[in-house]
């Protein structure tokens, strides 16, 4: 499949250990931080970026790069990859939590989810074309 460059994923993935962890297998750690706002004013979302800090821990240098423009891009592109996904079965589906507990019975309810959202768009596609 590839070698992984990046590891892209919000606010709930960070911790020190995950960043040293992708740090120390050669992955390049994009994790927010905490909530950001959606639209900050003009004078921040265009300030220069202040250099990088010297010798920084590897949770210092993540924090720098997701300030740098190429940082904030690479970040974005968690919008069109996994992230519609989940928003589509919450809002077509109602799908929100597990109804079952232990990793195989949420594995076949999972399955059971999905199932139903590719039933439903071949029926959509079908009607469509």
């Amino acid at each position: 499949m590839g070698k992984v460059d990046h590891l892209l994923a919000d606010t709930g993935y960070f911790s020190a250990g995950n960043v040293t962890a992708c740090e120390k297998s050669g992955v390049e750690p994009v994790i927010a931080m905490g909530r950001q706002p959606h639209h900050p004013p003009l004078a921040e979302r265009f300030a220069k970026v202040r250099a990088a800090p010297k010798d920084p821990t590897p949770v210092e240098a993540m924090a720098h790069r997701l300030k740098t423009p190429e940082g904030r891009a690479l970040y974005a592109l968690r919008k069109q990859t996994p992230e519609p996904v989940f928003g589509i079965l919450k809002s077509a589906i109602g799908f929100r939590q597990f109804s079952l507990r232990g990793l195989e019975n949420v594995r076949g309810e999972w399955s059971l989810v999905t199932m139903a959202w590719n039933l439903k768009r071949m029926f959509v596609l079908d009607a469509a074309g």
